[in-house]
């Protein structure tokens, strides 16, 4: 990985952090066209990954994704108005 990605990488992530407790939408592509959408809360963020919390059946469920997996658009996260992770040239 080169140096300049893993400064992105970074930077998504310190951008999360200020989030985190906060209610975000998670759009997930899960292949062969079936994407997995749901609202929950951004619970924790670690050096490589994040989880967010979410409730489904009444159940309470947990899923992890990489930043990696923001960069390249795998899994879309918004706060609000703000997508999380998108690179503006």
């Amino acid at each position: 990985m080169s140096r300049q990605e893993t400064n992105v990488l970074e930077k998504i992530r310190k951008d999360m952090d200020s989030f985190v407790g906060q209610e975000v939408s998670i759009k997930a592509n899960t292949g062969r066209k079936k994407v997995f959408q749901v609202n929950g809360i951004l619970e924790q963020t670690y050096p490589k990954v994040f989880v967010v919390r979410f409730r489904e059946r009444q159940v309470e469920r947990r899923v992890s994704y990489s930043y990696a997996d923001l960069l390249t658009e795998a899994v879309e996260i918004t706060i609000g108005d703000t997508r999380i992770g998108v690179q503006t040239n």
